[in-house]
């Protein structure tokens, strides 16, 4: 049963970079493209018809790929699979291979001043698939590995409910990226990202483990789900007892301050109201009050 849910997370994953854009307007820009996808590269703003553009190969200058004389593309040798936007300045390779990997120079023409950029290219075979496997150790950790389908120089990330993993709910820090073990007492969604510069997938799983070491985990596909999103920052926590009793007295001290300051409050104004009715039996006459409501001071707690 693992097994088939674990192709269905497969078959039905996305990958996010079949095609990639880089900003080529600077020299020794590092662009990357998925294997068989494509790239597309900010050459320039836009073609001016008072210049000449040429775009090659570091390792055979002498075979020029693009060449644009008053805003007209003169020669393009890989025209079957490429294109250039005059309006944009981009220039768009598709069905990209192996040998397309280099680095390549950009050169700007105009009469007398030459500007030759650099960009080197890198194509990535993107990230196919995730799996997660899961398992309950003797004392109700959780162990979770990672693993996914193809893919060059993958990277491995952890969340736990949407969040990074603090190292309170680690069990230990492994040399493995793609596998954690969680203490006894974390459970959620444990999600693992896997990304490379021209792809990304992700997949999660519920997971708990009982007394009986009975493993209860379930399969969730990632696509569109708030829990494959990127990791935010974990909760702020205090790892020193002696900083959160400080904290703790200080609180207790502000609140008896208070109390103290309130209790004072009420015996003073009830003090002052026996006084004042005994002034009033005394008189020949009651006054007539000026306010017929009285003040209540009231003291928040």
């Amino acid at each position: 049963m693992q097994a088939v849910i674990g192709l269905l997370v497969m078959m039905l994953g996305a990958s996010y970079g079949l095609e990639t854009y880089c900003d080529g307007r600077q020299d020794g820009a590092q662009c990357f493209g998925p294997l068989g996808g494509t790239v597309v590269l900010q050459l320039i703003d836009r073609a001016l018809q008072t210049h000449r553009y040429k775009l090659y190969k570091s390792t055979n200058k002498t075979t020029i790929i693009l060449n644009v004389i008053n805003n007209k593309i003169v020669d393009n040798v890989i025209q079957s699979r490429s294109s250039f936007n005059l309006s944009d300045g981009t220039f768009r390779l598709n069905n990209l291979s192996r040998t397309d990997s280099d680095e390549y120079h950009f050169d700007i023409i105009d009469r007398r001043e030459i500007e030759n950029r650099a960009l080197q290219l890198t194509v990535q075979a993107p990230v196919s698939s995730v799996r997660l496997a899961s398992e309950c150790l003797s004392q109700g950790e959780k162990r979770v590995s990672c693993s996914s389908g193809g893919g060059d120089s993958p990277q491995y990330s952890w969340t736990l409910d949407g969040r990074s993993l603090t190292d309170t709910e680690l069990l230990s820090v492994y040399t493995e990226p793609n596998s954690i073990t969680l203490k006894q007492h974390v459970s959620g969604a444990v999600a693992c990202s896997v990304r490379n510069n021209v792809s990304r997938f992700c997949g999660f799983t519920f997971i708990k483990c009982t007394s009986n070491e009975t493993q209860i985990s379930q399969w969730v596909f990632a696509a569109n789900n708030m829990l494959c999103i990127e990791p935010t920052t974990p909760p702020t926590t205090i790892s020193e007892s002696s900083t959160v009793a400080d904290h703790s007295l200080l609180v207790c001290g502000v609140r008896a301050a208070v109390v103290v300051f309130a209790l004072i409050g009420i015996a003073v104004y009830f003090a002052w109201k026996k006084n004042k009715y005994k002034k009033a039996e005394g008189s020949a006459y009651r006054p007539e009050r000026e306010h017929q409501d009285e003040s209540v001071v009231m003291v928040e707690m």
